[in-house]
């Protein structure tokens, strides 16, 4: 159980992410030794004014970073994406081909697969985002434990999996939503094509193909 391969179709430079490991979130460990050998400091893309950027960052051709955005490598940002105004990338950062980081959104530590997009108001802190993830406007995957000490543990079909990482957010499958406000607590695992309602604070283990709905009461009165 949580083998990538459970999660996401990989193909390309993003196999090499996943290879080797047992728990899909062992990539996480990998990423810091793969962006040693693949985020050469090297602009292809747009890069239009006051962007700044720091250490060692590949940005590939056909991706435009607009004003005001801040990289700190080590960072690989795939084709064709858009980095949008008021953007932090700080730092063990892989963002495949034909992604969105978006306005006021903070990624770090984190993998983003080709097609996932954070696109508004969102923080994404040790998480692995699938192909075509969509997070909603104020997403938030929390990744550190309120007032514990001791790793992230996830909790599925009956067994408590140690994933021994002090941090770790979220992993999300290909082609699954978050709508908006949501909150992904830390170790929050879903499945491919999950629909997460807006509003609704979850974590662990979601299978594929699931909805997750918060239903509040409310109560409509005439004003007197």
């Amino acid at each position: 159980m949580f083998e990538p391969e459970e999660f996401f179709e990989l193909s390309g430079l993003e196999v090499n992410l996943f290879e080797g490991i047992t728990y899909v979130w062992e990539a996480l460990l990998k990423l810091e030794s793969f962006l040693k050998e693949y985020a050469k400091p090297e602009i292809r893309g747009m890069i239009k004014g006051g962007v700044f950027i720091e250490g060692a960052v590949f940005i590939d051709e056909g991706t435009v970073v607009e004003p005001f955005v801040y990289i700190k490598g080590p960072v690989y940002i795939g084709k064709n994406c858009e980095i949008r105004q008021g953007a932090y990338i700080r730092g063990n950062v892989f963002i495949g081909d034909n992604c969105v980081v978006g306005h006021t959104t903070e990624v770090k530590n984190s993998i983003l697969l080709s097609g996932a997009k954070a696109p508004h108001f969102n923080y994404v802190g040790d998480s692995i985002l699938g192909h075509n993830v969509n997070l909603g406007a104020g997403t938030k995957i929390s990744n550190l434990k309120i007032g514990l000490t001791g790793s992230v543990k996830v909790k599925a079909n009956g067994e408590i999996y140690d994933t021994g990482l002090r941090k770790l957010g979220a992993i999300i499958g290909d082609d699954s939503e978050t709508g908006c406000n949501s909150v992904l607590n830390p170790g929050t695992i879903l499945g491919k094509k999950v629909l997460v309602y807006p509003n609704v604070s979850i974590r662990g283990y979601v299978p594929s193909n699931s909805i997750v709905k918060f239903k509040p009461v409310l109560e409509v009165t005439d004003i007197k």
